[in-house]
């Protein structure tokens, strides 16, 4: 936007401006569909274009007034986040007589051994269990329900949180997320404080009590999303784990190209009609709100019971760019010649075709700590610019946030 502004403002040579930073993106996007030499050429182009924009910027005068605009864009933006923070008042419940802690203590680096789960999870009368190298996580928990326990919580990563959550929900039990892994997209979007690892076990204390969706692919639970395409092929990759970004970069060409496994699957997308070809798949448990903009990567609800939709091919977009879709149904099928290389929850999997995605509404009673968010962190952004302003304007004025007439994004269902 600022180079746009300098192109008319001080025209011609802000016109230089504009003219460095499309070759730019224009460079990097063909650093990331390329690989080798023409790569490297690719992204040092992109950096030198990039340079040349800044120093213009410079030479042009006025680069203070920029920064000082920029500075005060990126305050608006966290202030902002600070005023749609949100807590929700759930509703009570009792403290469980038997409830069970299950963790994997290599997870997130070791957190459950840096916060020292196990002796807090006693403290509050919290059995812990934990999970072994070549243990079963799944015949742990089946052992613990068949030993009387009447909640089940997990400190572990979002596939381990996706097995408990299954079995708390079989077999009608509460379930606690303990946010103990490397990301914690699950307890982000339940409205758990990933800051807060011990306070999280504080839900079978005294917790509050709502009720959210789970999702399947194939009959498997998965609690966030099923991904097919890029990230998936990358996942598959065994040094993922250690080089993430680096391993990304070089799927990149093949998915970009025509030899990715998103271009052999096929689907139907909203309007009934046959798709595929695509650089990335994704299908979540609701829908994610993507895009820039506060919340963004996040799920404003998980009780909507439907499945979020969303898939993106290289070359449908604007100037040959990335295209983006999106859209719900309450189940999905996609359709393969072969096993279709797939990330569940983060994890490398091979689905059989046809892979059926289905959604489990209120399937699952969660329970979190008061002290805790209680919604995810979208759940009070307006999902249009126009209706943010309005909202941050009543904020601003001590007017009652909930009174914009936004859906209330925590109701449960019955």
């Amino acid at each position: 936007m600022l180079a746009v502004v300098l192109a008319i403002e001080r025209f011609p040579r802000g016109i230089a401006v504009l003219v460095c930073l499309c070759l730019a993106l224009v460079a990097a996007w063909r650093a990331l569909r390329t690989e080798g030499v023409r790569r490297l050429l690719a992204a040092g182009l992109a950096a030198v274009a990039v340079t040349a924009a800044v120093l213009l910027l410079v030479l042009l005068g006025g680069i203070l007034l920029d920064l000082v605009v920029l500075v005060a864009f990126a305050a608006a933006v966290g202030l902002a986040r600070t005023a749609f923070a949100i807590h929700v008042d759930l509703q009570p419940a009792p403290a469980p007589r038997r409830a069970v802690l299950f963790f994997n203590p290599r997870s997130g680096g070791g957190k459950s051994t840096r916060f020292h789960l196990a002796e807090e999870a006693r403290k509050r009368g919290i059995e812990p269990v934990e999970l072994g190298p070549g243990q079963d996580l799944r015949e742990l928990v089946e052992a613990a329900v068949a030993g009387g326990a009447d909640a089940l919580a997990m400190a572990g990563g979002d596939g381990s949180q996706a097995i408990v959550a299954e079995l708390a929900a079989a077999h009608g039990l509460p379930y606690a997320c303990i946010p103990a892994g490397t990301r914690n997209h699950f307890a982000l979007d339940l409205g758990v404080d990933r800051e807060d690892v011990v306070g999280a076990l504080d839900a079978f204390v005294e917790g509050g009590e709502r009720r959210v969706d789970l999702a399947e692919v194939n009959g498997r639970v998965f609690v966030n999303n099923v991904s097919i395409g890029l990230y998936a092929d990358a996942v598959q990759q065994s040094g993922y784990r250690d080089a993430k970004i680096r391993t990304l970069l070089a799927t990149a060409p093949t998915e970009m190209g025509s030899g990715g496994a998103g271009t052999n699957v096929r689907w139907r997308g909203p309007d009934g009609e046959e798709e595929g070809g695509t650089l990335a798949l994704l299908v979540s448990n609701n829908a994610y709100r993507l895009g820039p903009g506060i919340g963004s990567g996040t799920r404003p609800r998980l009780d909507e019971g439907v499945l979020g939709l969303a898939s993106a091919a290289a070359g449908s977009g604007p100037a040959g760019g990335m295209g983006l879709r999106q859209w719900r149904a309450r189940s999905f099928t996609v359709e393969a010649a072969g096993p279709v290389p797939a990330g569940v929850d983060g994890e490398a999997m091979t689905l059989a075709p046809p892979v059926r995605f289905a959604s489990r509404p209120a399937a699952l009673t969660v329970r979190i700590a008061v002290g805790h968010p209680g919604a995810s962190p979208s759940t009070a952004v307006p999902e249009h610019l126009g209706r943010a302003v309005v909202k941050l304007f009543r904020i601003a004025i001590g007017g009652d946030p909930a009174a914009v007439g936004e859906v209330d994004n925590t109701s449960e269902r019955s």
